[in-house]
């Protein structure tokens, strides 16, 4: 779910954190993903012409693994070197929300069903997509997938975001990747969003700093992150009556939430107009933010290698037990060994100026320089040459 309202804030009021762009321009940098959250929107978004999900002949789900395998090697092959992040146990706290959201599964179901019978085909593709949720099972192919791809990937001990955050802020990474706004009350550095989207979409990569969100709306980190518990987050539902605007306002005039809350509890008007629920802990949702379970970026498990693919690892596994089709399996495998391959090189000779060492190679590197210089030159003066002949030359001469 993430943050309610939050984007529109930081648009409005820190513009300059948010920077759009293509997914080229995030050439030679490792990003961490979360993973759950990429699983989750292949299966909404890679459908059949009718929006059902992707199947083989046996029935089973491809939606996920059409979605992990191309969109990946789209990233590969711009220069991005992703590494998938997956969450763990998720903690006490969101307990509530995900019963919420399995009690929204259940009713979309039964929503779904009546559709089938009575409603149109706009109905039942809607009730279809909420009955989504990603399984262990989509977890564990996921994986599979990535490890014959040659993509590291990590299991975090709770939450997928938190961890990308560590390594970002340890510069593992340079960004996290989610859909999901609290990746930000993390205090990751970056958060990148719609880098899994699908290419046919344009919709352009954002980045969002952290430390730009922070300037402009004039708050230090611990405000920031219980304006975020104030709109409303994964672990607490927002207040009654208290929107984005109005959290703002009640964040930027007490300064923290405690002071927020003694005043909805103690002025009258407020006690009516906004209560709050008997059971809000609202302190050890901002201790999940705070000290969230990670593992350290120190630890050998966060040391990740991009590895060259096992192609017939690949075809055996998406051809033979999950019906691709294999000319075009065996060509992407190509082009993603090519590209894991090709990254490093293009990352070194373009970002690093190899400068020579003796003086003897310092003179020969300035006779190299000046003789391309002299060529250029050259060749622009006989351009210059040619242009004023055409221009000379009388019409209607062959």
């Amino acid at each position: 779910m993430g943050i309610k309202g939050l984007f529109p804030i930081i648009k409005d009021e820190a513009p300059e954190a948010i920077k759009e762009g293509e997914i080229k321009n995030q050439f030679g940098r490792k990003i961490a993903i979360d993973a759950s959250m990429s699983i989750y929107s292949f299966l909404i978004a890679v459908r059949s012409s009718d929006g059902q999900q992707l199947t083989n002949e046996s029935g089973d789900t491809t939606s996920h693994l059409m979605g992990m395998f191309y969109r990946t090697l789209r990233m590969v092959e711009n220069g991005i070197k992703p590494l998938y992040v997956f969450d763990g146990a998720p903690p006490k706290l969101k307990s509530g929300e995900l019963a919420k959201r399995f009690q929204r599964k259940q009713e979309a179901k039964e929503g779904l069903e009546e559709a089938k019978e009575t409603g149109t085909a706009e109905e039942i593709e809607k009730f279809s997509r909420r009955t989504v949720r990603v399984t262990r099972e989509h977890n564990a192919e996921c994986q599979k997938l990535l490890m014959l791809m040659g993509i590291p990937y990590i299991i975090a001990p709770t939450e997928a975001e938190a961890q990308c955050a560590v390594l970002a802020r340890a510069g593992k990474v340079y960004a996290a990747a989610s859909e999901d706004m609290d990746t930000l009350c993390f205090n990751t550095p970056i958060l990148v969003r719609h880098l899994t989207f699908s290419e046919q979409k344009k919709v352009p990569i954002q980045e969002i700093h952290v430390d730009k969100v922070l300037e402009g709306l004039g708050m230090k980190r611990d405000q920031f992150v219980d304006l975020c518990i104030l709109l409303g987050c994964d672990y607490l539902d927002p207040i009654p009556g208290i929107g984005p605007s109005t959290a703002l306002k009640l964040i930027r005039t007490y300064g923290s939430l405690d002071k927020v809350v003694d005043f909805l509890k103690s002025d009258a008007k407020a006690v009516e107009k906004h209560p709050i629920p008997d059971d809000w802990p609202y302190e050890d949702a901002r201790d999940l933010f705070f000290n969230p379970g990670v593992r350290d970026a120190s630890d050998p498990l966060c040391d990740f290698k991009w590895e060259k693919p096992n192609v017939e690892g690949l075809v055996q596994y998406l051809v033979h037990e999950k019906a691709f089709n294999e000319d075009r399996v065996r060509g992407c495998a190509a082009r993603l060994e090519k590209s894991l391959k090709g990254s490093q090189q293009a990352r070194i000779e373009g970002f690093f100026k190899v400068m020579p060492k003796s003086e003897e190679a310092k003179k020969a590197h300035k006779r190299k320089l000046e003789e391309q210089n002299e060529q250029k030159k050259k060749k622009l003066k006989e351009e210059k040459k040619e242009k004023a002949k055409a221009k000379a030359k009388p019409r209607g001469t062959a």
